[in-house]
Protein backbone atom coordinates (compact mmCIF):
# COMPACT_ATOMS: atom_id res chain seq x y z
CA UNK A 1 0.00 0.00 0.00
CA UNK A 2 2.92 2.24 0.71
CA UNK A 3 4.33 1.60 -2.09
CA UNK A 4 0.95 1.90 -4.38
CA UNK A 5 0.66 6.07 -2.90
CA UNK A 6 4.56 6.79 -3.69
CA UNK A 7 4.12 6.10 -7.12
CA UNK A 8 0.58 8.02 -6.94
CA UNK A 9 2.27 10.78 -5.53
CA UNK A 10 5.17 10.36 -7.82
CA UNK A 11 2.79 10.75 -11.18
CA UNK A 12 1.24 13.49 -9.60
CA UNK A 13 4.30 15.25 -9.41
CA UNK A 14 5.68 14.21 -12.90
CA UNK A 15 2.24 15.09 -13.95
CA UNK A 16 1.74 18.64 -12.83
CA UNK A 17 4.38 20.49 -14.99
CA UNK A 18 3.11 18.82 -17.84
CA UNK A 19 -0.64 20.44 -16.97
CA UNK A 20 1.62 24.02 -16.39
CA UNK A 21 3.51 23.78 -19.70
CA UNK A 22 0.23 23.33 -21.37
CA UNK A 23 -0.83 26.88 -20.17
CA UNK A 24 2.29 28.34 -20.93
CA UNK A 25 3.24 31.16 -23.85
CA UNK A 26 6.44 30.36 -25.60
CA UNK A 27 7.93 32.75 -28.13
CA UNK A 28 11.42 32.14 -30.24
CA UNK A 29 13.64 34.85 -32.10
CA UNK A 30 16.06 34.40 -34.83
CA UNK A 31 18.90 36.02 -33.60
CA UNK A 32 20.06 36.08 -37.16
CA UNK A 33 18.01 37.45 -38.65
CA UNK A 34 17.81 40.02 -36.44
CA UNK A 35 21.44 40.69 -37.06
CA UNK A 36 20.87 40.51 -40.86
CA UNK A 37 17.78 42.32 -41.55
CA UNK A 38 16.79 44.65 -38.55
CA UNK A 39 16.52 48.45 -39.14
CA UNK A 40 19.46 48.91 -36.79
CA UNK A 41 21.30 46.54 -37.38
CA UNK A 42 21.76 47.48 -41.77
CA UNK A 43 22.01 51.18 -40.11
CA UNK A 44 25.15 50.14 -38.34
CA UNK A 45 26.59 47.86 -41.16
CA UNK A 46 26.29 51.38 -43.45
CA UNK A 47 27.96 53.34 -40.78
CA UNK A 48 30.95 50.35 -40.32
CA UNK A 49 31.60 50.05 -44.25
CA UNK A 50 31.32 54.02 -44.35
CA UNK A 51 33.65 54.49 -41.34
CA UNK A 52 36.60 51.90 -42.96
CA UNK A 53 36.30 52.81 -46.39
CA UNK A 54 39.36 54.84 -46.68
CA UNK A 55 41.27 52.71 -45.03
CA UNK A 56 39.77 49.86 -47.60
CA UNK A 57 40.70 52.08 -50.77
CA UNK A 58 44.31 52.84 -49.04
CA UNK A 59 44.65 49.02 -48.76
CA UNK A 60 43.53 48.26 -52.46
CA UNK A 61 46.19 51.34 -53.50
CA UNK A 62 48.85 49.16 -51.82
CA UNK A 63 47.91 45.88 -53.40
CA UNK A 64 47.85 47.32 -56.40
CA UNK A 65 50.95 49.29 -55.91
CA UNK A 66 52.52 45.77 -54.65
CA UNK A 67 51.24 44.18 -57.81
CA UNK A 68 52.57 46.55 -60.08
CA UNK A 69 56.32 45.94 -58.78
CA UNK A 70 56.01 42.79 -58.86
CA UNK A 71 54.79 42.68 -62.32
CA UNK A 72 57.92 45.14 -63.21
CA UNK A 73 59.81 42.90 -61.87
CA UNK A 74 59.07 39.86 -63.51
CA UNK A 75 58.90 41.42 -66.79
CA UNK A 76 62.13 43.44 -66.72
CA UNK A 77 63.89 41.58 -63.79
CA UNK A 78 66.47 40.19 -66.71
CA UNK A 79 67.14 43.06 -68.18
CA UNK A 80 67.49 45.20 -64.98
CA UNK A 81 70.90 45.21 -62.87
CA UNK A 82 72.24 43.22 -60.20
CA UNK A 83 72.11 46.01 -57.74
CA UNK A 84 68.49 47.56 -58.77
CA UNK A 85 67.02 44.18 -59.00
CA UNK A 86 68.03 43.50 -55.60
CA UNK A 87 66.88 47.00 -53.91
CA UNK A 88 63.37 46.21 -56.08
CA UNK A 89 63.74 42.78 -54.65
CA UNK A 90 63.68 44.22 -50.80
CA UNK A 91 61.33 47.06 -52.09
CA UNK A 92 59.01 44.72 -52.76
CA UNK A 93 59.41 42.20 -49.54
CA UNK A 94 58.86 45.74 -47.10
CA UNK A 95 55.84 46.58 -49.08
CA UNK A 96 54.45 42.54 -48.97
CA UNK A 97 55.06 43.16 -44.92
CA UNK A 98 53.79 46.27 -44.83
CA UNK A 99 50.53 45.58 -46.81
CA UNK A 100 49.93 42.39 -44.55
CA UNK A 101 50.78 44.28 -41.15
CA UNK A 102 48.06 47.00 -42.23
CA UNK A 103 45.15 44.14 -43.47
CA UNK A 104 45.81 42.49 -40.36
CA UNK A 105 44.92 45.48 -38.23
CA UNK A 106 42.26 46.87 -40.81
CA UNK A 107 40.77 43.47 -39.77
CA UNK A 108 41.08 43.43 -36.13
CA UNK A 109 39.65 47.11 -36.19
CA UNK A 110 36.45 46.11 -38.29
CA UNK A 111 35.83 43.11 -36.29
CA UNK A 112 36.48 45.16 -33.31
CA UNK A 113 34.00 47.63 -34.24
CA UNK A 114 31.41 45.11 -35.87
CA UNK A 115 31.44 43.20 -32.61
CA UNK A 116 30.73 46.50 -30.73
CA UNK A 117 28.16 47.29 -33.25
CA UNK A 118 26.48 44.15 -33.10
CA UNK A 119 26.04 44.13 -29.38
CA UNK A 120 24.13 47.54 -29.24
CA UNK A 121 21.84 46.37 -31.52
CA UNK A 122 21.42 43.18 -29.88
CA UNK A 123 21.43 45.46 -26.44
CA UNK A 124 18.30 46.79 -28.41
CA UNK A 125 16.81 43.75 -29.69
CA UNK A 126 16.81 42.50 -26.25
CA UNK A 127 14.82 45.65 -25.07
CA UNK A 128 12.04 45.13 -27.35
CA UNK A 129 11.78 41.49 -26.73
CA UNK A 130 11.28 42.07 -23.46
CA UNK A 131 8.74 44.51 -24.20
CA UNK A 132 7.04 42.85 -25.95
CA UNK A 133 6.96 39.88 -23.40
CA UNK A 134 5.43 41.35 -21.22
CA UNK A 135 3.37 43.40 -23.18
CA UNK A 136 1.89 40.23 -24.84
CA UNK A 137 2.21 38.16 -21.77
CA UNK A 138 4.42 35.94 -22.30
CA UNK A 139 6.11 33.17 -20.42
CA UNK A 140 9.33 32.29 -22.13
CA UNK A 141 11.27 33.77 -25.48
CA UNK A 142 13.88 31.58 -26.73
CA UNK A 143 16.71 32.67 -29.08
CA UNK A 144 19.05 30.46 -30.88
CA UNK A 145 17.19 26.90 -30.87
CA UNK A 146 17.59 24.07 -33.16
CA UNK A 147 14.21 23.91 -34.32
CA UNK A 148 10.98 26.03 -33.34
CA UNK A 149 8.15 26.22 -35.02
CA UNK A 150 6.71 29.65 -37.14
CA UNK A 151 3.56 29.02 -34.56
CA UNK A 152 5.94 30.64 -32.12
CA UNK A 153 8.47 32.31 -34.05
CA UNK A 154 8.03 36.21 -33.05
CA UNK A 155 11.22 37.33 -35.03
CA UNK A 156 8.49 39.50 -37.74
CA UNK A 157 7.08 41.51 -34.98
CA UNK A 158 10.48 42.31 -33.30
CA UNK A 159 11.78 43.15 -36.73
CA UNK A 160 8.69 46.01 -37.13
CA UNK A 161 9.00 46.82 -33.31
CA UNK A 162 12.71 47.67 -34.24
CA UNK A 163 12.13 49.58 -37.39
CA UNK A 164 9.28 51.26 -35.65
CA UNK A 165 11.89 52.59 -32.86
Amino acid sequence: MKRLSILVLSALVLATPLVQAAELKIGFVQTERIFREAAPAQKSQRKLEKEFAERDASLQKIAKQTQDLQNQLTKDGATMSESERSRKERDLASMNRDFQRLQREFREDLNTRRNEELAAVQERANKVIKELAEAEKYDLILQDAIYAGPKIDITERVLKALADK
